[in-house]
């Protein structure tokens, strides 16, 4: 993992709101319908070399509390139903984690990282829960940035 000062951007995808304690039960989890959503109505409008991104933000307290998810891009064609709304990556400083795998293991893999990472007692960085967020960087890459103060 690494330390790296973000500049922010935007991003164009679908949103829903969540907690991690329904994400645990299969019967109330968001972010998988999400993603299943976005793969049905997005890719087939990508213009370019898309990026995609999940992005974490709107935090109600901290990783236990409700939190907005969003699956997106950088680059979707202009007419995408009105359910796709912007997001905006925040400018700052944000620890790095990366990983390579078969997808989703992959990720789950690398959030069980993070939270080993910061639930840890000599843990040198505190997450800010402003925006985080995975850049999906190819079919078996992916980077997990967590905003840090």
């Amino acid at each position: 993992m690494v330390v790296e000062q973000i500049l922010g951007f935007d991003l164009v995808g679908l949103r829903t709101r969540t907690k991690n304690e329904d994400e645990a039960n299969p019967a109330t989890a968001q972010i998988a319908p999400l993603w299943a959503r976005f793969s049905a109505e997005a890719v087939p409008n990508f213009r370019g070399t898309p990026q995609v991104y999940g992005v974490y933000t709107n935090y109600e307290t901290d990783y236990s509390g409700m939190f907005d998810v969003y699956a997106c891009s950088d680059l979707l064609s202009t007419d995408m139903s009105e359910d796709f709304q912007s997001v905006h990556i925040r400018e700052g400083k944000y620890l790095v984690f990366s990983a390579e795998g078969e997808m989703p293991q992959a990720v789950i893999d690398l959030w069980g990282e993070v939270w080993n990472y910061f639930s840890a007692p000599e843990c040198p960085h505190e997450r800010a829960y402003t925006t985080d967020f995975e850049h999906y960087m190819g079919p078996n890459k992916i980077t997990v940035s967590i905003s840090i103060k």
